[in-house]
């Protein structure tokens, strides 16, 4: 029977891992030895200002939270008046044969974009209407238009 190959490569795996194994046996004993220095006695504090020392904290300096106190989740929305949603805006264009326009806002020049669907009553250009935005795909478009 042929023996197996014993390459350079496998000789250093094995002795490494021999290494390790005994430098681990090694650990083990000093921690049997000293415990002081295996983690047993030592602790960590954190102090009043949350940075973290080796002196337990003071007793005196305590301070006690009433649990009933802490809130936890959203607090209650308190009810308040309704705000306008809706706006006023004049018809700036409106291509009937596409189902889509443009309305131009009365207070600032702001125009939106409305779709057919979005029209309650029927507009035509230079109308008064009232309506409401919500976020399209490219911005705000308006909709629920209805003629004042």
């Amino acid at each position: 029977m042929a023996r197996p190959q014993e390459t350079f490569n496998k000789k250093e795996k094995e002795k490494l891992r021999l290494k390790k194994k005994q430098e681990k046996q090694q650990k083990k004993e000093a921690r049997k030895a000293n415990p002081k220095l295996a983690g047993e006695d030592l602790y960590v504090y954190v102090d009043e200002n949350g940075h973290l020392t080796d002196t337990p904290p003071d007793p005196s300096k305590k301070i006690v939270v009433d649990v009933e106190s802490i809130e936890i989740g959203i607090p209650k929305r308190e009810e308040s008046e309704e705000i306008d949603t809706e706006r006023k805006g004049i018809v700036d264009f409106y291509d009937t044969s596409k189902g889509f326009g443009f309305i131009k806002e009365i207070d600032s020049d702001n125009k939106f974009f409305f779709h057919v669907k979005g029209l309650i009553d029927e507009v035509k250009e230079g109308n008064k209407v009232t309506y409401e935005l919500e976020k399209g795909m490219k911005g705000m478009n308006a909709v629920r238009v209805k003629k004042i």
